[in-house]
């Protein structure tokens, strides 16, 4: 049976990538002992399942700016830690099919580089000339930022596993967070199958799982959890590096990257409900395996070394969530929801260090949270906020 301590000066909850990142960032921030609390092992979950792909090409001024932030983050790994996660700036496409969606891409990239994003526009002759594996004169241009990219998943939890126990924080695996103590509307504590731990400092994570988070600390949280699917094709000469910058067909949520000499790609099934599922839908696949052979026709002549499945969360609007628990009576002090609403890899280390900011000072310059907060959301919710449109295609609903 795993021992907790008795007292830390803040607990996190959840070993994935946003709540390693953000014990190791409380850590290096010199506030003291730091203990993360995680049910399985750390990056049991989505954190070694997922795509990794890392893109700074938001739809919204918050998701650009911790696109930014965590990439900047994960090319800076090695020198900071003296290990990564295997990122590389790949480049990366978001074409368009219509003029309608020609006009919002052009008033993105207009938003994006007034936040900093080195993007801009590639026109349809350039997109083709740059991506010789996908089958010609299929859009009408695309915005195109050359330093997105991706990382591997499962080296970016032997990433934060060696940067956790290097800074020396105490992980607690096997682990499971019972509930919160609360005190004059403050966090004292935290209750794990382990026993308590006494603290002025809770950050609570959980992926797809982090409505089950919240109801155990009594605090509403609505994010949901869905299945999203990934497959890895054979390799073939076509699928060269050189050939095949990373690309988001956002009308139909599948996106790709180079792999192992051939091409992974992701996709999520809208129309599914929600819920935790790890089974692979063949079904589902092969309609999106036709999308996909027309894009990338190569594709289509080649078998798969691999496919799998795994659960990620999503929020009702696509936006991430940092900001204190909430109760009927009001916020609990000393607590952080922190939540990246299915982009993990994306936002992870963003969304890692605004939370041990928002722990530690009550404030961060990664993000303007004003509006990421709980509150946003209704008893039904329903956020008050428009959705980033540049999102998987999630559910509408956590129910």
């Amino acid at each position: 049976m795993t021992t907790v301590p008795g007292t830390a000066d803040a607990v996190v909850v959840g070993g994935g990538t946003i709540g390693a990142w953000t014990a190791w960032f409380l850590q290096s921030s010199g506030i003291g002992n730091v203990v993360l609390v995680e049910r399985d092992t750390l990056g049991h979950g989505a954190s070694s399942r997922a795509a990794g792909m890392v893109r700074a090409q938001g739809g919204t001024e918050a998701a650009v700016r911790l696109g930014l932030f965590s990439r900047d983050f994960y090319a800076g790994q090695q020198d900071l830690l003296g290990i990564d996660s295997g990122f590389v700036a790949q480049g990366y496409f978001m074409p368009c099919f219509s003029d309608a969606e020609v006009e919002q891409a052009h008033e993105r990239i207009a938003m994006q580089q007034r936040v900093g994003l080195d993007v801009r526009w590639a026109s349809s002759d350039e997109m083709d000339e740059m991506n010789p594996a996908m089958a010609p004169g299929q859009t009408l241009g695309a915005s195109y930022a050359p330093g997105d990219g991706y990382i591997d998943p499962p080296r970016n939890v032997l990433a934060y596993t060696a940067a956790l126990f290097t800074a020396g924080v105490r992980v607690c695996e096997r682990t499971t967070f019972t509930g919160l103590v609360v005190e004059g509307g403050h966090v004292t504590g935290v209750r794990t199958s382990s026993g308590d731990i006494s603290t002025p400092r809770v950050v609570l994570t959980g992926g797809p799982t982090l409505a089950a988070v919240g109801e155990a600390a009594g605090v509403r949280i609505p994010a949901g959890a869905a299945r999203h699917q990934v497959v890895v094709t054979e390799p073939h000469p076509d699928f060269g590096p050189e050939r095949l910058p990373m690309v988001f067909d956002l009308p139909s949520g599948i996106y790709w990257r180079p792999c192992e000499g051939g091409v992974l790609w992701g996709m999520s099934n809208p129309e599914e409900p929600p819920g935790e599922a790890a089974e692979f839908d063949t079904a589902y696949f092969e309609v999106m395996r036709a999308r996909m052979a027309a894009l990338v026709p190569t594709t289509g002549k080649v078998g798969l070394r691999k496919s799998w499945a795994a659960t990620i969360d999503f929020t009702p609007d696509h936006l991430p969530i940092l900001g204190p628990a909430l109760r009927a009576e009001g916020p609990i002090e000393g607590t952080v929801v922190a939540a990246a609403g299915g982009h993990g890899m994306m936002w992870g280390p963003g969304i890692a260090k605004a939370a041990s900011d928002l722990a530690v000072a009550g404030a961060t310059d990664v993000v303007d949270v004003t509006d990421l907060g709980l509150d946003r959301f209704d008893e039904s919710g329903h956020s008050r906020l428009a959705p980033d449109p540049i999102a998987l295609p999630f559910p509408a609903s956590t129910r």
